[in-house]
């Protein structure tokens, strides 16, 4: 039984699934013969064996090494719940099992392993046209989409001129859905899934085929379902859309949850996959450390005005690229330098150190900890990176250190305070998000022409 509060209860699932392997050519004629006599039972016994697993049992858990080649696991030993009203972000790698749990949460197929719980009616939109018939109209569609999804005839009519204005192929509706394009076709069944009032809705990537202005519209009417009490479930590659609807995200890899937790945390791990920490580098040792002749650099961290140091920032905060270096012989001006990139490899800002207690003069030996302060509400959204330089000046320019992406941190903005954002839901584009100051004035009466 669930408790009042759950929505989803999934028990240690599992999903298998039989794949092909390259048959052994045979080297003679009287091979080929007996092959070809022994075909007919060893295609059969190759279509029984896509829906039997004699050969390995009932469990997921048996040692990896053991596991037939032809066997591969989708999911293992997958637990977790979810509460009514919940979205709940699914993220991972292509072919990390994300599609096969939303296809077992939706009933398309059972899982080999486990059980689960669902309370309440489940509407999905897994795949570009799912539940459509090509020859039948848009039309036709809704109410042969809404059927498999549990609605009677009377709901869909209730519903129907909402789906058609929030899918906008209305001067097509008549029109058999083999002649829409890929976005025409995943703006109707999205309109289908989302206005027919489920208790649960499942949304895997599919959004990503739609215009930017639709994808506003879906991530609206999603936030809108979760406020409504109606439980989410979202797969997406958009890491600032799963950040803004989500405040739990479950990490899957390789089958299984890695990570299940506050969305900023495990978004963060996601994107910093590879890295010990993105955070921070250091170099204890001094010939280790990377530099030239006057200077080498000792650490880099991302700060935040209390000092600690982070991956993750509030895009309303300011945030600190810290520079701990030596100087290693006097008589030359130092200038740290960095410079932070995004994801497509826009350079976002470069910032030099102008400190006025250091600017034209030579620094002797020591110990230096310089930092840049990139105040709050200015950049944008999403994963950036950190070059440092630090040059050497006067008589000579000497570039004393330059490393690529040394360390890294996320941009979020949760929609909590103020943000240029403002009530803006969707992807906003830019390589940086000032918090401009607005001005709106209202007249009283129409002015006249």
């Amino acid at each position: 039984m669930l408790e009042k509060n759950i929505a989803i209860k999934v028990n240690n699932i599992g999903k298998r699934y039989r794949i092909g392997l390259k048959d052994v050519a045979q080297e003679s004629l009287i091979g080929s013969l007996i092959e070809i006599l022994k075909a007919p039972f060893v295609n059969y016994r190759k279509y029984r064996s896509l829906y039997k697993f004699d050969d390995i049992g009932n469990s997921s858990d048996i040692n990896l090494e053991n596991t037939p080649l032809d066997i591969i696991w989708a999911l293992r030993d997958v637990s977790f719940e979810v509460k009514i009203g919940e979205v709940l972000g699914i993220i991972g790698p292509n072919g990390a099992g994300k599609s096969t749990l939303l296809k077992i949460l939706s009933r398309i197929t059972p899982p080999s392993t486990g059980n689960i719980d669902i309370r309440g009616k489940v509407s999905s939109l897994l795949e570009v046209g799912t539940g459509f018939h090509p020859d039948l109209t848009g039309r036709e569609n809704v109410y042969l989409n809404g059927t498999i999804l549990g609605m009677r005839k009377k709901e869909v009519d209730k519903k129907f001129d909402d789906i058609v204005e929030f899918s906008g192929v209305e001067k097509f509706l008549d029109t058999p859905v083999k002649r829409y394009s890929t976005g025409m076709t995943v703006r109707l069944a999205f309109a289908v899934a989302a206005h027919l009032e489920p208790d649960i809705l499942i949304v895997d990537e599919v959004l990503a085929v739609g215009d930017a202005a639709f994808q506003k519209k879906c991530l609206n009417k999603m936030q809108e379902v979760g406020k409504a009490g109606r439980t989410v479930l979202f797969v997406s590659h958009s890491m600032p859309a799963i950040t803004r609807m989500c405040e739990r995200v479950i990490m899957v890899d390789k089958g299984r949850i890695l990570r299940d937790g506050p969305a900023h945390e495990v978004v963060s791990a996601y994107l910093g996959q590879g890295r010990e920490n993105t955070a921070y580098r250091e170099w204890q040792y001094l010939n280790d450390a990377p530099g030239g002749e006057f200077v080498r650099l000792r650490a880099v961290r991302v700060k935040t005005e209390e000092g600690a140091i982070t991956d993750v920032i509030d895009i309303r905060r300011p945030v600190g690229i810290e520079m701990e270096y030596d100087v290693l012989k006097s008589g030359r001006t130092i200038l740290p330098t960095f410079a932070v990139w995004n994801e497509e490899g826009v350079n976002v800002c470069v910032a030099i150190d102008v400190d006025p207690a250091w600017r034209k003069r030579l620094r002797p030996p020591g110990r230096y900890v310089s930092t840049g302060w990139i105040p709050g509400n200015f950049l944008s959204e999403g994963m950036l990176n950190v070059n440092i330089s630090i040059w050497a000046h006067e008589p000579i320019r000497t570039q004393e250190v330059f490393l690529a992406d040394v360390v890294a941190f996320q941009v979020i903005d949760n929609q909590e305070g103020d943000s240029a954002r403002g009530d803006f839901v969707g992807d906003l584009a830019g390589t940086t998000r000032p918090l401009l100051r607005w001005t709106t004035q209202q007249y009283l009466h129409p002015i006249d022409a």
